[in-house]
């Protein structure tokens, strides 16, 4: 019998069967279904919303379900909590991991109940045995003595799955584990990932990049509004298909019409060098759509920082409106003059994750909703209302934590903080990461709307078919220098891309 013969024939690792749950009278699984086999990567796609949070989060142990079964190796489990879940086998990793950045590797990998002990005692040579067990077990080779805060985010990463299998993990859940690493990084978690695939453990895999599903995964299934719509191997699927199937749209309907821009100068950028950043000039127009594109660490992000005035540039100018901007002209000042910068860690630097969505609007808009030095809370009632409606955030009221929100009801937040304050010129960081395809959608016709209202938006994207879809002209940095441009009508990947590694196009 061969191997893969086996694993299909093998009883599920981790069955869901009929899962539902509601919260505050609203379904937010209805009858959902996930079967996972050992020694599979099976991916749980769907939209912000469409319920795979929340499935995770019951398989798990943090949410009860209302009702619906769910099976370990084919029998019947219930999980009044984690702990009863990880002791089943079943951890899951997220996004924003769970590593002590004050302690050593050895002693994260071995946290509480795993920590070999006797009489209270640590004994610290058992501990760095068994946790480069662990780290041999995923072929890493990282210092156990190191604080695990001056690790990479992909050993970091690494040290996460070196936990779960401390705790004999054979159902690994990871939510975006490639969210914060590059090409190279990801190219060593893959490798790590087939591993475990090989030794048996099952994983589910939850993400918005469809290239690394079809890259990586076994199966899908795919979840829209609380329900399981699709179950089927990647083989079998297209991403087109994928698309299609969690939005309920063709994948060619995701960009809105361009050509908006005008003939009006709105930003003209002379000679600007950073420490990345070397002799960058470019202008823009009001209505335009800038993309701009490159390698990680060619400059794209530093480049944006400068020009919102979150970092101190070397040399060069900046024009907004005509009105050239101080050197270095900070922040607050730079806002004033009209440009606003989204940035790309939405959760570190774009919102207040305690605080809720009327208090992270008003904050960025004091001046608005104040006079004589008293605030308004009707005016606070009224520009989150408007900046909820227009973004079509989802959310239980206007007072609920950005915390709780989904990835992409949180950029929403960052949004509506920043276009409370009518920006002429929108600078953009990675504006879709860790989103899904509908709300991506959402966000480039917002871009478009913004653009035929005479905004001018600069936005970076790591995605050369995002650049080419969102943008009207498309500009590259290799090595903090600007190396070609087009406009997207003539744009291809292939060029673009050639244009990444400093290559001239003739």
């Amino acid at each position: 019998m061969s191997t893969a013969f086996a694993v299909a024939e093998a009883a599920p690792a981790l069955e869901a069967v009929g899962i539902s749950k509601h919260f505050d009278g609203v379904f937010a699984l209805n009858g959902a279904e996930l079967s996972v086999r050992p020694g599979e990567i099976h991916a749980l796609l769907g939209e912000n919303g469409a319920g795979k949070s929340t499935l995770v989060k019951v398989l798990t142990g943090v949410h009860t379900p209302d009702s619906g079964r769910i099976l370990r190796s084919g029998e019947e489990v219930e999980f009044a909590n984690v702990r009863v879940a990880n002791h089943a086998g079943i951890v899951a990793l997220y996004q924003e991991l769970s590593i002590i950045p004050t302690i050593s590797v050895a002693e994260n990998i071995l946290l509480g109940d795993q920590t070999p002990s006797r009489g209270g005692i640590v004994q610290w040579s058992r501990l760095r045995r068994r946790a480069q067990e662990q780290l041999d077990r995923l072929h890493q080779r990282i210092p156990l003595r190191q604080l695990a805060g001056e690790l990479s985010p992909v050993q970091q990463t690494m040290v996460s799955f070196a936990r779960a299998l401390a705790n004999d993990a054979q159902v690994l859940i990871l939510d975006e584990p490639t969210a914060s690493l590059t090409d190279t990084e990801i190219t060593e978690l893959f490798a790590v990932l087939r591993s475990l695939r090989a030794s048996g453990v099952a994983i589910v895999y939850v993400s918005h990049r469809l290239e690394e599903v079809f890259e990586l995964c076994d199966r899908i299934t795919i979840m829209r509004n609380g329900e399981t719509v699709l179950t089927k191997d990647v083989v079998d699927s297209t991403i087109d298909e994928v698309i299609s199937t969690m939005v309920g749209r063709s994948p060619g309907e995701l960009f809105p019409d361009r050509g908006t821009a005008t003939s009006t100068v709105a930003l003209t950028v002379e000679g600007l060098s950073g420490r990345r950043v070397q002799d960058v000039s470019f202008t823009a127009h009001r209505g335009e759509v800038v993309g701009i594109g490159g390698l990680a660490g060619a400059g794209r992000s530093e480049l944006l920082r400068i020009l919102a005035g979150a970092q101190k540039h070397v040399s060069g100018s900046i024009t907004v409106a005509g009105t050239r901007l101080p050197h270095s002209a900070g922040v607050a000042r730079t806002l004033d003059a009209g440009m606003a910068l989204v940035p790309e860690e939405r959760r570190s630097q774009g919102v207040i994750l305690s605080a809720t969505i009327q208090d992270n609007i008003a904050l960025a808009n004091i001046a608005t909703v104040s006079s004589l030095g008293m605030v308004s809370g009707g005016r606070i009632a009224d520009i989150t209302r408007r900046g909820m409606s227009d973004l079509q955030v989802k959310a239980r009221s206007p007072h609920q934590p950005v915390g709780e929100l989904s990835g992409g009801n949180q950029q929403k937040v960052v949004l509506a903080k920043m276009l409370a304050r009518n920006p002429a010129v929108l600078l953009m960081d990675e504006p879709t990461r860790g989103i899904d395809v509908g709300t991506k959608a959402e966000i480039y016709r917002l871009i478009r709307r913004l653009a035929a209202t005479g905004t001018t938006v600069i936005a970076v994207s790591s995605e050369l078919p995002e650049l080419i879809g969102m943008s009207d002209r498309v500009l590259i940095m290799h090595e903090g220098r600007i190396s070609g441009e087009a406009r997207s009508e003539d744009a291809d990947e292939e060029l673009l891309l050639a244009y990444c590694y400093g290559k001239a196009v003739s």
